[in-house]
């Protein structure tokens, strides 16, 4: 099961409270103050996990409370701190408050952020002793934790995205070229998740390619799936727009084209400025030669007029999926790497402020 978004409610343990205690023993006068500090409580950690691509966990629970402080002793014993409570979330996590505002990007394994802070133990009262107090009754209790509901979305890591309207053969593609296996049928359906490929070019060269279920025109406006999984092409660095080229296709390839390109525009996030390579799909399905190539040929002189690069092929049949491989591989290469890219569009989002 995929789930990509959950709603937490995360409370950190109470810090132990202080003793009061005074010495008492046989043949000891005023023996003195030794009351023992309490523990600290357990803090609330959530932290990027390799193992992990969904947050399906986090389905079946909603509450998670770390342990509080042990109480101070006599005899200058303290509380024993309670352990923290990690939380283990899939890489690429954002987490967010109440007020929807980012809290942490837990973009890589090991990723860490303290959810909520456990409370400090309070001192006994044998950390009040003074020269002109040497007896004080004084001591703290331990401080409380902290509680709030946080909300975890998940955007996947991955390097190339593919979009498209649904039947363009997003899914042949990405079980053709990765391992991935998602559902694919003679008939016409959409993916309802997303998936995740891992292509390999050869020893040295590999990516990640993500199949995001298929858009429809009004999509922005919430049509179909609306755009909903769109937010897990934002980290990607590269797009490929399959565009289905086959006759019994509705409209022709060039206005489906240009559809998405407007959905992608007016997604909350537009993902129009990133660099793409349009994917002619369906190559079998077409004779060599007549007016059912049309399409095909409008669609390759349109991207032709626009400087963007046209591959076009048949992932049944395998024609050009190699010449499709090697180009994004080649693109890849001379696009910066996530973390690059990331910096660079956080830095002019700050300059346009």
């Amino acid at each position: 099961m995929f789930v990509d978004h959950a709603r937490i409610f995360v409370a950190s343990g109470a810090g132990g409270t202080g003793c009061l205690s005074f010495r008492r023993e046989k043949y000891v006068p005023r023996g003195g103050p030794d009351g023992g500090d309490g523990g600290d409580g357990g803090s609330v950690i959530l932290r990027a996990d390799r193992h992990l691509s969904t947050l399906v966990s986090f389905r079946y629970r909603r509450l998670y409370k770390a342990g509080r402080g042990q109480h101070g002793m006599g005899s200058n014993r303290h509380g024993r701190n309670a352990r923290d409570l990690v939380i283990p979330v899939a890489p690429g996590t954002i987490v967010l408050d109440d007020s929807q505002q980012m809290v942490a990007d837990l973009r890589l394994a090991g990723d860490t952020l303290i959810a909520s802070k456990g409370g400090r133990g309070g001192r006994g009262n044998a950390r009040f002793a003074t020269s002109t107090n040497q007896a004080p009754r004084t001591f703290e209790k331990g401080q409380p934790g902290e509680e709030r509901w946080l909300t975890l979305e998940l955007k996947l890591l991955a390097d190339v995205g593919l979009v498209g309207f649904p039947n363009a053969g997003k899914s042949t593609l990405i079980s053709r070229i990765s391992e991935a296996r998602p559902k694919i049928a003679a008939y016409p359906f959409t993916t309802l998740t997303p998936h995740l490929g891992h292509v390999v070019v050869d020893d040295a060269t590999s990516f990640v390619v993500a199949d995001i279920p298929g858009l429809i025109e009004g999509a922005s406006q919430g049509a179909g799936l609306g755009i909903r999984f769109l937010r897990h092409v934002e980290r990607t660095r590269l797009l490929l727009h399959l565009v289905e080229v086959s006759p019994m296709a509705e409209g022709s390839p060039v206005h489906r084209l240009h559809t998405i390109e407007q959905e992608l525009a007016s997604a909350p996030v537009p993902l129009s400025g990133k660099p793409v390579i349009v994917v002619a799909t369906k190559l079998d399905t077409l004779p060599p030669d007549g007016e059912e190539r049309r399409g095909l040929d409008e669609l390759v002189a349109t991207c032709a007029r626009r400087s963007l690069p046209c591959v076009a092929i048949s992932a049944v049949t395998g024609a050009g999926v190699k010449e499709l491989v090697g180009r994004v591989a080649a693109l890849l290469h001379t696009l910066p790497s996530p973390d690059t890219a990331s910096a660079l569009t956080k830095a002019g989002a700050e300059g346009d402020a």
